[in-house]
Order: C-alpha cells, then structure tokens, then sequence
C-alpha cells in the first residue's frame, strides 16, 4: 500500500465527536440518550483515554460532609483561585450542575467511596472551602472513564479506536465533518457530520517534563479548531502540577496525585525544612497547585533542591494502611517504576506541565466554537479555570459540558434544512495527508518535537521573561521551516509516522499561540509568572484571545454575579517568589 493511494472510507452521523476521554463520552451519552446518531473516535484506546490518568476526585457541593457547602461557595472558590480570570457563567454552569454530573455517574454505576452510613465520601482539596472532592481511591478518572465506556457500549454507540483526525471540513463557515485515517492501515476516513464535538485534549505534552504520555495532548484540537476557522483563548495559561517524579526517565513528569497532599503528605526542601511555610503558612501543602509549583521551582532554582533536580514529598508518617487504601495508585506507581516503599520513603518530585486552562474560545451558553455546528469541550476549551484551576474541577467540566454540548449538538443538527459540503475541501484534506506521505526529507519528527519541547520548557515554564519569549518564538519558527522537510514512512507496524507528523504541526502551532500570548500577558498571575512584570496588573484582567495570524484580542470578562462574588476573599500573594 505504501507508495499508492489508501483506501477511503466514507461515513455518514448526527454528530460526530471526536476524542474518546471523558468529555467526549459524556457528550456522545447524552446524544444516544436523546436518540441522535453519534459517532465516536479515538486516537487512543478507548480505555486508555487521559482521562483515566486523573487520579484526585471530581468536585461538587454535595454537603455530605460539611452542611454549609453551596454551589454558590464552590463558584467562588472556583473563580478566586482563577484570579479572576474564569468566566463566571461558565463558573456558574458548571458548580450549579456538579450534583447532576454527580447523580448521572451514579446513574450509570460508578463506585464513588462512601461514608459507613452511604454518603459519598468527600475530603479536601487544595483552597476549596470545603470538603467537595468525591474519588474512587486515587484512581477516581479511571473509574469514571470505565463507567462511561460501559454507558456508551450499553447504548450501541459506534466507537471508533485508533483513528487520527487530520483536518475538519468546512464549507461557507459551518463545519460538515472530518478527515482522517486508520492508524494501523492507513485507510482514510471521511465523515460527513451535521455537528462536530471536539474533544481531543489540551497541549501540554509540548513541555519535556510532562503528565501527558507520549503522544496525548499534543495540541490537536487547537489546530483543528483554528485551521477550521476558530480561535484560542489564554492559551498561555498552563497549569504546572507541584509533583511529577524526576525518574525514570521515561516516565518524568507522571503525577503523583494532589491527594498525597491531601492526605497529610509534607514538602521538604534538600535541607529538612518544611518549605510551605515560606510561600503559604495558612494552607501550607494544601495551598493552590500553581503556588506550590511556584514554591518547589524557587526552592530548586535557588539551590535548595535535591542533588537530581527536585523536592521531597513524604507520606511515610502517615498510618501504612491509610497510604494503601487511600492512595494505592500512588503507592503502586512508585513501587512499579522505582521500587521505592513510599510508606517508609519519600518521594523525588519537580513541577510538571499539568493542564492546558485555557483552549479553544468557545460561547459559555453552549460551548460553540464560532464555527457554525463546531463545539469543543473538557480541556480542548477554556472558560473555567481561568489562571488556576482548582483540582477536581477539570472532571465535572467534562460532565456537565458533555451533556449541555450534546444537547446543543443535538439540536444543531436537527434544526438544519440541508447540510452544505464543499468538494474542495475534502480534496484539500486528502492532498494535506498525500503531500505528507510524498516528501521523504532529512528531518526527523522525534528529533523536531524534542527542539520544539526544549525551546517551551527554557522559554515558557514555570517563571518567564520577555527576551525568553521572545527567544522561544524564534526557535518555534526554526521547527515549522524544518517540518517541511520532515520524512514520514509508514512500515508493517501502522502508520503511527503520519500520526506524529501531524502531532508536531499541532504542536508547533499550540506552541507559538502559547508563547505569543505569554509575552502579551505582561504581568504576574496564577500559573503565569513573569519575573520582568512580578505584579499584577488590573488592567490585564482580561481574556486573551489569538488567532491563526498572530493577532491578540483583549476579551473583556463578565462581572461577578452577587450571590457569588459575596462569598469570595480576596488572593493573598505573599510569599509569592520570583526570584
């Protein structure tokens, strides 16, 4: 087959939704639910989805354990901690639906951890007033994404793995599906949709030190969302996680889950001092993710870290079976990939690129992109999470976005008298992948993504300036010139070449949103911390919105309903290092 021409597959849906983690599960139920022809792909097992790697709990204002708990106590929670950078609609949506996303997963079986009497259990995440954070263990996104799967299977819905999305069609503004191929024989696949769901994950695997495996979260709904027409808003605002471990190498930046923190766990410094105490004394290790990366980067940078490059995280005084019972996936992670007994020893750990906050722009009413009939959701989105997301949130995004979008995918597709295509851009999308498979070039993908993850991780982690930016910029320019020489060659074992050639041009393009929007932003807040502006700068409170020719829009934010913004206090930044 090499050398000719693939086979093309043509298919016909509602709805097709693409990303097969948790967002986009939810938001394929709710249309088979309503009886809508849904179509689902992945390019990843559907088992194997990012969503089952989410380890701490799902948030909601159950007031199981703390009767004075509210929906409205969650939004301003939620939007505090987002430095006023969160949406509050969005905000609001998403805290005065978590009961439903809650009761709709127990609907659907999901074995949450309960209290002797039966109430879902909920413990205490990092700057939530209450205790809201329901888990199943510290493998709560496992169990929810095998309670998905099993829903959608019970509902005959078509789930398509180890499908790669390569462009979306548009024609006259309004999507009418996407192009891709099998990525095991290489047959092109086309989908004529009357709706399009993008659910494809966020951008943070272009760090070196990452979450994300190898090749999940590269960045494709950015670029399938903006080559479409769409835009990016606060693409810069990334989320780097306090705990990814350091070895083995392989396996830097998997997470050891906020619970270990939640549970008790203590950060030391190189020297035995409990640090927190520098950068947050009230909630010490259960401060805010994005001050207690902040707080481990300055220990480090500033020669108070471990000989390797990191921190200390210690659980090894807590009871031995609380650590297994409460965090047996921290425990067996850690035994598996360093035979190290964290019951009796700490844990090596550095700041890690977490989460994408920010995402395609999307309507906070219904999570339209601007395209007609193109809507996106869970961490290919933004709105919520603003400059820091609270832990736990990401998972009810996802569940109560999921069903509001597959509503109005539904609804989309029902209203339309005709659904216009366009021949030349189906044509387009099968010359993109031909003209890949065509060239046979010097350049290597690999060695291309490894340039474009250490210009971001030297340019644009935890601390940047505006000469680094700039600098990154630059070297972001230098991979896309380099990509057109790029040789892609399929063999026996799949076509997972072309896949990744189209990984680093999603990449490149998330790249060069992030840095261009990083330097715009020229203040400190949240995750972004600039050491050229270390204040916060009012008038920067603000959205910013880039688009396919490198323009930046300021996008005003709402204001704060009353209910909620009488239940906020204000951000403490002290403490908050620098330098």
């Amino acid at each position: 087959m090499i050398g000719t021409r693939a086979p093309e597959r043509l298919r016909s849906t509602s709805v097709l939704v693409i990303g097969s983690g948790g967002s986009g599960l939810r938001a394929a139920i709710e249309l088979a639910e309503r009886g809508v022809d849904v179509l689902l792909l992945g390019k990843r097992p559907r088992h194997d989805a990012h969503t089952s790697l989410a380890a701490g709990g799902i948030n909601a204002a159950l007031a199981t354990m703390d009767d004075e708990d509210t929906w409205q106590q969650h939004a301003a929670d939620t939007i505090r901690e987002s430095y006023m950078l969160a949406n509050p609609h969005t905000v609001q949506t998403v805290c005065e639906g978590a009961e439903r996303g809650i009761a709709d997963l127990e609907r659907y079986g999901m074995p949450f951890a309960r209290e002797g009497d039966g109430r879902i259990s909920l413990r205490y995440f990092g700057a939530h007033t209450y205790r809201r954070t329901a888990f199943a263990g510290d493998y709560t996104g496992l169990e929810i994404q095998r309670t998905l799967v099993r829903r959608a299977e019970q509902l005959g819905i078509t789930i398509l793995d180890g499908v790669y999305v390569t462009r979306l069609l548009v024609s006259g503004g309004a999507v009418f599906g996407a192009y891709g191929f099998d990525l095991v024989d290489g047959t092109r696949e086309r989908i004529h949709a009357d709706a399009v769901i993008l659910a494809a994950g966020g951008h943070n695997r272009i760090w070196r030190r990452t979450s994300s495996r190898r090749d999940e979260n590269t960045g494709d709904s950015f670029r399938l969302a903006v080559e479409a027409g769409g835009r990016l808003r606060d693409p810069e605002l990334v989320q780097f996680h306090p705990s990814g471990i350091l070895e083995p190498k392989a396996h830097a930046g998997t997470l050891i889950s906020e619970a270990a923190r939640g549970e008790g766990g203590i950060l030391r410094n190189a020297v035995g001092e409990r640090f927190m105490e520098r950068y947050d004394p009230e909630r010490m290790e259960l401060s805010t993710r994005d001050r207690v990366a902040l707080a481990a980067f300055t220990e480090i940078r500033e020669g108070r870290g471990t000989a390797k490059g990191g921190v200390w995280l210690d659980v090894s005084h807590l009871p031995r079976q609380r650590i297994v019972d409460r965090l047996p996936r921290v425990y067996a992670t850690v035994l598996d990939l360093q035979m190290r007994d964290i019951t009796r020893e700490p844990i090596e750990i550095a700041p890690t690129a977490h989460y994408s906050m920010g995402g395609v722009w999307v309507r906070p009413d219904d999570h339209g992109t601007g395209v007609e009939g193109l809507y996106a959701i869970g961490e290919a989105s933004s709105g919520l999470h603003g400059a820091n997301r609270l832990g736990g949130n990401s998972l009810i995004e996802l569940l109560v976005y999921g069903r509001i979008v597959g509503e109005a995918a539904a609804r989309h597709a029902a209203s339309l008298p005709a659904q216009d295509r366009s021949a030349d851009a189906v044509a387009q999308a099968r010359d993109e992948v031909d003209a890949l498979l065509a060239v046979d070039g010097p350049e290597h993908v690999r060695s291309l993504q490894r340039s474009l993850r250490n210009a971001m991780t030297e340019h644009a982690g935890v601390v940047r300036d505006e000469e680094g930016l700039t600098t990154g910029i630059a070297a972001i320019a230098d991979v896309e010139a380099a990509m057109g020489d790029v040789g892609v060659h399929p063999d026996v074992s799949g076509y997972q070449a072309l896949a990744h050639a189209f990984d680093l041009r999603s990449s490149a393009l998330a790249a060069r949103a992030t840095l261009e929007a990083a330097r715009e932003r020229r203040e400190t807040r949240g995750c972004h911390n600039r050491s050229d502006f270390p204040d916060t700068d009012p008038s920067l409170q603000v959205n910013l919105v880039w688009s396919a020719d490198g323009s930046i829009v300021h996008e005003p934010i709402p204001d704060v309903p009353a209910e909620i913004g009488g239940l906020m206090r204000e951000v403490s930044v002290a403490g908050k290092l620098v330098e």
